[in-house]
């Protein structure tokens, strides 16, 4: 039973964090905010974000502000999750350092779906417009623009593709987890942190 609620928390609150995510990969991508995809994420994250931009200015094409509610929400989910499920109390560090894993990890994973949805979609529909496919090709386009520079054609087959997804699950597999959520003393849940 604390399994099944836990993963619909954990999945409704993700899905809140990828909007958020998504924010700031599109407006680093500069796609048309009358997308109404693009729509949807900017009117679901605009309550956090909005307050916080005025004190925080853009850094580049890095909106700042955008990710200071990431970092701040992902904090926030973790300390109620290591309370829940750890016996250690967590230091800020940790808090930050969880925080800042569960980003990365859903960042990762954000990509390798983007580049596989991508792909799909090249075989299906090539060349027809749709709003959906302009979002996946600008959240997969970063990843996959320089391995095209170094990874040419074979035969007419991009593998670029491929590189970048067994890349990207290299990475997953890479990111810290266990050094991060091991000192918590976490009692069976520890998955459930990242």
């Amino acid at each position: 039973m604390q399994n099944a609620f836990l993963f619909i928390i954990t999945a409704v609150f993700q899905l809140y964090a990828l909007t958020f995510l998504l924010r700031l990969l599109l407006q680093w991508a500069r796609v048309d905010a009358r997308n109404p995809f693009c729509q949807f994420i900017l009117r679901v994250t605009n309550p956090l974000v909005l307050p916080l931009r005025r004190y925080m200015p853009a850094v580049g094409p890095l909106d700042s502000a955008t990710l200071v509610v990431l970092l701040a929400l992902q904090m926030l989910f973790s300390f109620a999750l290591v309370k829940m499920l750890c016996l250690a109390d967590p230091g800020l560090l940790q808090l930050l350092a969880l925080a800042v894993l569960r980003t990365a990890r859903l960042l990762l994973q954000l990509w390798f779906f983007a580049i596989l949805i991508f792909v799909i979609l090249s075989w299906v529909s090539p060349g027809n417009y749709s709003p959906a496919a302009v979002l996946v090709e600008a959240i997969a386009a970063p990843l996959l623009a320089p391995l095209r520079r170094f990874i040419p054609p074979v035969g007419g087959l991009d593998l670029s593709p491929l590189v970048a997804l067994i890349g990207l699950q290299a990475l997953m597999m890479l990111l810290p987890a266990q050094q991060v959520v091991a000192p918590l003393l976490c009692r069976g849940g520890g998955q459930w942190l990242i």
